[in-house]
């Protein structure tokens, strides 16, 4: 009897479809299969072993198909014997079978998840191809910048082949000119050679030049020191003349000094205190700095910023004459006693003498290294002039001659000075705040005091030469007695304010008051002998630099810092 079925047969229907399946879940069904089979073999054997007995008791079997049937028995009972050997195991392989389809479980699971990473690689995939679009766009992007960058390499390459070229032909050239310069080193080195010998030779003749200059310079000195002997024997013969020609007796005799009348001698009588404005001149244009009087007139001098010096009639209020040449602001200015010479001291380092009758410049003296901002002459002689600059020396000078005769150096600046009476010694008044006397023909310092606690802005020496009034950056006026330097007096008052550092002060002819400006534009006047405060001027628009009373003392004249001239009386 055939089977239904042919295990032996790999390519059948059913192995096949197991075939088909997992490994696992191909074994499992193979293994039901074989039960299946066995079960159909134990059915059919009995079955067809009676068949075969009784055809075989009835002789109605060939020996052919006896031999092929116990051929067919034989294989049955081979089947029988290993479908037995498979039970056997059959517990084996259902222990095996449950192993397996948990691992089917697990491979569903596995399965699912790499579904998940399936699609999540989808979603990857799609990602990557974004970006692959946008790296695709900026590759040809890329390309584009690659492909301008080549042109702009062939076009640099164009360059330095042409740089190249120039350079080629520069170097050409440097060659010539360094051969050129070779030859002009060696033209120069020759030429230093030269310059060389005519600098000692020079040298050697500045040498002899300075020795000249040396022996010019004694010679001169002696003939200066034998005209000043003349000078001075002619004033003293001109004085015995006077003297002797005299009719007057002495009118003033006190201190041991017997002071006679000159031709033009005005007597003063006491002083009278200015109470009004008489005249208002607009004098100079940026500021005025500087008046004073001419010797027994009533003609005032100013100087001022727009460096002209000129010269007013105080009684009509108008102008005599101008005079040019200055090449600074006027910061100071002095007469000589007999009118005829005016000095102005400059801020372009120089001193400048007019003559007054043709107010042409006479001599311009130079030696200050910087501002001069003090002159005065001796009021003796007018061939002695003294000055001082920011440049830490004072020198005295020959106005006729034109040249200095000597030069005092010293610590602290000069703001102010004045000569004395003696015509010998002058005042200085310095930063420092001191007051000094110096002695004109040995450049020595005679005497010295402490006039104010900040510096000193003016100095004035009395008409009898036994005073002098100093005034200082501390807004105090004080007043020395010279024999002995002690004070005797001090001014001041509560709105008087020193404009600047060379705000002029003056004390009148009869010696009795003081007149001082103030920076809020009024004048202050005291009495000496009462030591009191006289009067308070109001006419200035702007700080009062200088103050100055003629000769007579019946005119008081003021300046301030806008240009404007007062005329009191």
């Amino acid at each position: 009897m055939k089977s239904r079925f042919d295990r032996s047969n790999p390519w059948s229907s059913r192995n096949l479809r197991l075939a088909s399946l997992p490994s696992g879940a191909a074994f499992y069904a193979l293994a039901r299969r074989e039960e299946h089979d066995k079960e159909e073999i134990e059915e059919a054997t009995p079955q067809t072993s009676e068949i075969f007995l009784s055809k075989l008791s009835l002789g109605e079997m060939s020996r052919d198909e006896v031999g092929r049937a116990a051929i067919k028995r034989a294989i049955r009972a081979l089947r029988k014997r290993h479908l037995l050997e498979e039970g056997a195991h059959a517990t084996a392989i259902k222990a095996l079978s449950r192993p397996i389809v948990a691992q089917g479980l697990e491979w569903k699971e596995k399965v699912e998840n790499l579904e998940v990473e399936l699609q999540h690689c989808y979603k990857v995939h799609a990602q990557l191809s974004e970006q692959l679009v946008v790296e695709v766009a900026e590759c040809r992007t890329s390309k584009a910048l690659v492909q301008e960058k080549e042109e702009l390499i062939r076009n640099l390459q164009y360059d330095i082949s042409q740089a190249r070229e120039e350079n080629l032909q520069l170097k050409q050239d440097l060659d010539e000119k360094t051969k050129a310069l070779d030859l002009l080193m060696s033209e120069s080195q020759s030429l230093k050679v030269q310059h060389e010998e005519t600098r000692l030779k020079l040298k050697k003749a500045e040498t002899e030049n300075k020795d000249l200059i040396d022996r010019w310079m004694l010679e001169k000195m002696n003939t200066a020191e034998k005209l000043n002997e003349a000078n001075s024997l002619y004033d003293e013969l001109m004085q015995q003349l006077k003297a002797s020609s005299s009719e007057h007796i002495p009118w003033q005799q006190g201190d041991g000094v017997v002071r006679q009348r000159e031709p033009g001698y005005v007597d003063h009588v006491e002083s009278a205190i200015p109470s009004s404005c008489r005249h208002t001149i607009q004098a100079h244009d940026g500021g005025c700095g500087s008046i004073l009087f001419q010797y027994n007139s009533d003609m005032l001098i100013s100087g001022g910023q727009d460096r002209t010096v000129k010269v007013w009639d105080t009684r009509s209020g108008t102008l005599s004459s101008t005079l040019h040449g200055c090449l600074g602001s006027v910061l100071d200015l002095a007469i000589t006693h007999d009118n005829r010479a005016i000095i102005a001291a400059s801020s372009s380092n120089n001193l400048y003498v007019w003559q007054t009758s043709s107010g042409r410049v006479q001599h311009t003296l130079t030696g200050h290294t910087n501002k001069v901002c003090a002159v005065d002459t001796s009021k003796a002689s007018s061939r002695n002039v003294v000055s001082a600059a920011y440049d830490h020396t004072m020198k005295v000078w020959d106005p006729v001659k034109g040249y200095c005769t000597n030069t005092i150096i010293f610590q602290s600046n000069c703001n102010a000075l004045s000569c004395n009476t003696d015509g010998l010694t002058f005042c200085s008044g310095h930063v420092d705040g001191n007051l000094r006397i110096w002695d004109s023909r040995m450049g020595k310092a005679v005497s010295e005091v402490a006039a104010h606690s900040q510096a000193v802005t003016s100095i004035c020496v009395s008409r009898s030469g036994n005073l002098v009034l100093t005034s200082g950056r501390d807004n105090l006026h004080n007043l020395f007695d010279l024999r002995t330097l002690e004070v005797c007096g001090t001014f001041k008052a509560n709105g008087n304010r020193v404009a600047s550092n060379w705000s002029r002060s003056c004390i009148s002819g009869d010696e009795n008051c003081v007149a001082a400006g103030s920076a809020d534009g009024f004048i202050y006047i005291w009495s000496r002998v009462k030591d009191n405060m006289l009067s308070v001027l109001k006419g200035h628009s702007s700080p009062v630099l200088s103050c100055s009373w003629n000769g007579t003392g019946n005119t008081l004249a003021s300046a301030d810092k806008n240009g404007n001239l007062c005329i009191w009386c």
